[in-house]
């Protein structure tokens, strides 16, 4: 089984995805900040995280940067979740070093089309 760390630090994205995700076969853990995700995605070895990108305590770039410098998490794909959809966003989710993007609100098939992807890249 797949496992997902999602990142999202609003009660109600973070419910509601994560009760979407487990119907469709993920084990999903959850973090509710930057500096939880570190612990977590350490901790758990999730197969892919989920990282919103705007956070309390540690935003999702800085987690995203110091996750791809650890030696022990860089090689876990990295999906942006963030409501910034401007010119230029994707580029700057991808310099933090997201392997991939999607915008908010969330489109499930959209985002388990991304999903797959990631999974097929790493196997």
């Amino acid at each position: 089984m797949t496992k997902i760390l999602l990142v999202e630090d609003n009660e109600m994205n973070r419910d509601m995805l994560s009760r979407r995700l487990t119907r469709k076969g993920f084990e999903v853990v959850i973090a509710i900040d930057g500096g939880e995700a570190l612990d977590v995605a350490n901790s758990e070895s999730p197969d892919i995280i989920l990282m919103d990108m705007s956070l309390p305590v540690i935003d999702g770039w800085e987690a995203t940067r110091r996750l791809k410098a650890d030696e022990k998490t860089c090689d876990i794909p990295i999906i942006a979740l963030t409501a910034h959809a401007m010119t230029g966003d994707r580029e700057k989710c991808e310099e933090a070093g997201c392997d991939d993007y999607d915008t908010k609100p969330i489109e499930l098939k959209r985002l388990l089309e991304i999903i797959q992807n990631q999974i097929n890249r790493v196997s």
